[in-house]
């Protein structure tokens, strides 16, 4: 299979905008925003990564400029957690909901972008970094934005390495092994998402490397 041959469902894509959006809109409400500040949230969460990986990485012009499916997701993910925000009020429920959406979003956008990157003829480990850095990149935007140390920089439950061992298989099936990218990607935002309830589920967490 050659990097011409590569393609995923756009529902793939899809699905991962409108789950950072999600994300972005639940940490905004979190923090009391208005209507403006959780819709501003539910964008930077949704398309950092992909302005990270497209006007950074690849030199391309974003996809939120030239998808035209992008902002009405994100307004419809805005407008879900408005109308349910009464909800999701509580802050247990809040982070366990936002842990929950990134174990989907995060893997999506990573297939996502290698599949870009393969097709800008990036090499191998470049394609892993550019796919790590699109999975995390929304994330990272959105704790900057509303002035939380960026997750995936903290102790705290595992979330780059599963993320760099799933881009790694990913990449080991379809280009080495010859698998369809299509159902390849699907279990890998599976297995993920396994991976990351896991770790939620029995409290797997890093440890920082200085103690206090």
């Amino acid at each position: 299979m050659t990097a011409a041959d590569f393609h995923l469902p756009v529902q793939l894509d899809y699905l991962a905008i409108f789950a950072w959006a999600l994300s972005g809109a639940i940490v905004g409400l979190r923090k009391r925003f208005d209507l403006v500040g959780v819709f501003v949230t539910a964008l930077l969460t949704s398309i950092g990564g992909g302005i990270i990986r497209d006007g950074v990485m690849l030199q391309r012009t974003p996809a939120v400029l030239t998808d035209s499916f992008y902002l009405p997701l994100i307004v419809v993910a805005t407008a879900l957690v408005v109308v349910f925000r009464a909800q999701l009020s509580g802050p247990k429920l809040v982070d366990k909901l936002v842990g929950m959406i990134d174990a989907v979003a995060t893997p999506a956008y990573a297939v996502v972008g290698m599949q870009m990157a393969l097709k800008a003829g990036i090499h191998v480990p470049g394609v892993m970094l550019i796919g790590c850095i699109s999975g995390v990149g929304g994330g990272i935007l959105r704790d900057v934005v509303v002035r939380e140390a960026p997750e995936v920089l903290k102790p705290g439950y595992f979330l780059a390495i599963p993320l760099a061992v799933a881009c790694a298989i990913f990449l080991t099936l379809t280009l080495g092994l010859h698998t369809q990218p299509t159902p390849t990607a699907w279990a890998t935002v599976l297995g993920y998402f396994v991976v990351r309830v896991l770790t939620l589920q029995f409290n797997w967490r890093t440890s920082a490397l200085l103690p206090n």
